[in-house]
């Protein structure tokens, strides 16, 4: 049975509606970084005036991004990778054998989503601090301790996730893996990984993101030196003015490759790989 006309018009005004929420602000942060700093912050116009791309220019000098970005990086790279290697493993023992502790395991694992970020900043903050102090172990303002951190909370997510979508694959190709002669490693690294590859890097993807847009932990366990751009970017607001036009420009030069690789890896999170594969 067709859809009256009547919810075919609602449908279309409310995606137009949503659309344009989503598109606005997007257009205000390309065209403020195009604006002089006197236009940003007089009245504001929709359609800039006068263009310029001074901002795009002047921001790497205002504070030192390119650093800033480097740090990033580096720290999301690695938490995010380290975070799924883990997990796959952990993810796979959980689903694929039975042992004791296992519901336990899953259900700390589960359970640690349910306590806020905050709640952890100040014992990580001790902790790094102290092993600095007794031992000599620098984790406290170096990208390591971010690493670190980021871990403790996008590993439990991954690997519950990770459990999920190895659930989802027939035991029959660990078994078809076993009989051709691999072990459980063997076959989770022929079989089992390729079959998984849409979950492991929709997982990826959210270690990634998660990584990079962090910034209370980023705030207060980082320094000059490992400083991230999430934080970074406070730099562009001093005492006497604040750079909104550099602001909005170092924005979106910041977020072009978190874009960028989401639209490359996109089409591997609805690919089903596993389709036909037991045939």
């Amino acid at each position: 049975m067709r859809d009256p006309k009547w919810l075919k018009w609602v449908r279309i005004i409310g995606l137009g509606l949503l659309g344009l929420f989503t598109v606005t602000p997007i257009y205000v942060m390309i065209t403020s970084s195009i604006k002089p700093l006197k236009d940003v912050q007089g009245d504001f116009h929709w359609i800039p005036t006068t263009i310029t791309f001074s901002a795009f220019r002047d921001m790497w000098s205002t504070v030192p991004l390119a650093h800033y970005f480097v740090n990033s990086a580096i720290v999301s790279s690695i938490a995010s990778v380290v975070s799924v290697v883990v997990a796959i493993f952990a993810a796979y023992a959980v689903s694929r054998f039975r042992f004791a502790g296992r519901r336990a395991f899953s259900i700390t694992v589960l359970s640690t989503q349910m306590f806020p970020g905050i709640l952890f900043l100040l014992p990580l903050f001790l902790i790094y601090v102290n092993l600095g102090t007794a031992i000599g172990v620098d984790l406290y303002a170096s990208r390591t301790g971010l690493i670190i951190t980021y871990l403790t909370f996008s590993l439990p997510f991954s690997i519950w996730m990770l459990v999920g979508y190895f659930d989802s694959i027939p035991v029959a190709l660990d078994e078809a893996a076993k009989v051709d002669g691999s072990g459980p490693v063997g076959a989770l690294i022929r079989v089992v990984i390729p079959a998984a590859t849409p979950g492991i890097i929709a997982v990826l993807i959210y270690a990634f993101m998660s990584a990079w847009g962090e910034v209370l932990f980023a705030s207060v366990m980082t320094d000059e030196s490992s400083r991230t751009l999430a934080v970074g970017l406070q730099g562009y607001a001093t005492q006497n003015n604040v750079y909104w036009n550099q602001i909005m420009a170092a924005s979106l030069v910041v977020s072009i490759p978190v874009v960028a690789g989401f639209l490359l890896l996109q089409r591997y999170l609805v690919q089903g790989l596993t389709a036909g594969a037991v045939k």
